[in-house]
C-alpha cells in the first residue's frame, strides 16, 4: 500500500489555482486504496509578516474546503500541521542533513527573499529553512507519493535528497517519495499576468479566481483576462500565446478536454473567455454550497481535525522516533 501526503498553506484564500493544481487530486487519490493523508500546513504560514487572527481563520477555512471539495474523514486523514508535535521534532533533525547551500538554490525562497527586500522587509530564517519543514511534513509519514502543483517540484526533489542522504548515513528510515502531478492545469497562471502562477499569498487581484467567490465575480475576471497580442486567433502555444494557453488549459481541466483540440473550435477569444468563465463557474458552485453548510456548522470541521491529528500522530510518532535513535540521540 502507498501511503499519499500533501498540504496547503493557509497564507490567502484558496484559489482555482490550488483546486485544479492540487486539491481535485487529493479527492482522486482518496478514492484508491492507498492510505491519504492531508495537512493543513499552518507553521508554514509563518515564515512571513502575518495576522495570527487571519492564519486562523484561514486556517479553518482551508479545512472546510477541503472537505466541502470532497474529502471525506472515512477514507482519508485529514488534519492540521501544528496539532501534531511530530513535524517540528522531526525538522530539525532533517536541518541537521541539510546543507545552506541547498536550501538558498530554493527558487521559491530565492523570489520571496527578493521580494521581501525590496519592500524594505527582513528576510526571517524560517523563510530559508522551510523547505526542510517540508521534507518533515512528508517523510514521517513514510509516503510514497505527493500529488502537489508543479511548483512544489523543486521542494519533492529536496524532500528525496535528504531522505536518501538520511538513509545513507544512518540507516534505512524513510521512504523516498515521488512527487505526481496532473495531466493539465498542473500550474495555473494569473490571469492578467499569464506567465505568474494564480497564488493565494499574493495581492488579490483581478487576475485570481478565488474559490469562494461569487459567480459574477469570477466571470467578470474571466472575462477580463489578458489574451495576447496579434491576430494569431486561438492556438494553444504557452511560450508563444501564454494568455490564451492558459485559459484553454483552465478549460480543458474543468470539462475534461484537451488543450490543443479545444482550440480548434473558436474563431475568437470572446466565445473562449465565455465558455471558460461558464466551466468555472459550474466546477466552483457545488464546492461554495457545501462551504456554507460546513461554515455554518464549525463542531464538526473541529472535530474532524482532532479526529485526523489523533491518527496521524499515531503514524508519525514511531518514525520519528526512529529518526532520532538513528542519529544518535538517547531515548528518553
Amino acid at each position: 500500500m502507498t501511503r499519499i501526503f500533501s498540504g496547503v498553506k493557509p497564507t490567502g484564500h484558496l484559489t482555482l489555482g490550488n483546486y485544479l493544481g492540487a486539491v481535485r487530486q487529493w479527492v482522486a487519490a482518496e478514492q484508491e486504496p492507498d492510505e491519504a493523508l492531508f495537512c493543513v500546513v499552518d507553521l508554514h504560514a509563518l515564515t512571513v509578516e502575518h495576522d495570527p487572527a487571519r492564519v486562523r481563520r484561514l486556517s479553518r477555512q482551508a479545512a472546510t474546503l477541503l472537505l466541502a471539495a470532497g474529502l471525506t474523514p472515512e477514507k482519508c486523514t485529514l488534519f492540521v500541521q501544528s496539532h501534531v508535535d511530530e513535524h517540528a521534532r522531526l525538522a530539525y533533525v532533517l536541518e541537521c542533513t541539510a546543507s545552506d547551500g541547498e536550501l538558498r538554490r530554493m527558487v521559491q525562497y530565492k523570489e520571496k527573499a527578493a521580494k521581501a527586500q525590496a519592500s524594505g522587509e527582513g528576510v526571517r530564517l524560517s523563510l530559508l529553512t522551510y523547505p526542510v519543514l517540508m521534507a518533515a511534513d512528508i517523510l514521517a509519514y513514510r509516503t510514497g507519493e505527493v500529488p502537489v502543483g508543479e511548483d512544489q517540484r523543486q521542494h519533492v526533489e529536496l524532500t528525496r535528497d535528504l531522505a536518501a542522504r538520511f538513509n545513507q548515513r544512518y540507516g534505512h528510515t524513510f521512504v523516498v517519495p515521488r512527487a505526481t502531478h496532473p495531466v493539465v492545469a498542473a500550474r495555473v497562471m494569473d490571469l492578467q499576468d499569464p506567465r505568474s502562477k494564480m497564488g493565494k499569498s499574493g495581492d488579490a487581484g483581478p487576475g485570481v479566481v478565488f474559490i469562494l467567490d461569487e459567480p459574477e465575480v469570477v466571470r467578470k475576471k474571466v472575462m477580463r483576462a489578458v489574451t495576447d497580442a496579434g491576430d494569431g486567433g486561438v492556438v494553444y502555444d504557452p511560450a508563444a500565446r501564454p494568455g490564451v494557453a492558459n485559459l484553454l488549459d483552465i478549460l480543458a481541466a474543468c470539462t475534461g478536454g484537451e488543450p490543443a483540440a479545444l482550440a480548434d473550435g473558436y474563431d475568437g477569444y470572446g466565445a473562449l473567455k465565455r465558455d471558460v468563465a461558464d466551466a468555472v463557474v459550474e466546477l466552483l458552485r457545488p464546492l461554495r454550497v457545501r462551504h456554507a453548510e460546513l461554515a455554518a456548522d464549525p463542531g464538526t470541521v473541529e472535530a474532524v481535525l482532532r479526529a485526523g491529528a489523533g491518527r496521524a500522530r499515531a503514524i508519525a510518532r514511531p518514525v520519528v522516533d526512529s529518526a532520532y535513535r538513528a542519529i544518535g540521540l538517547l531515548e528518553p
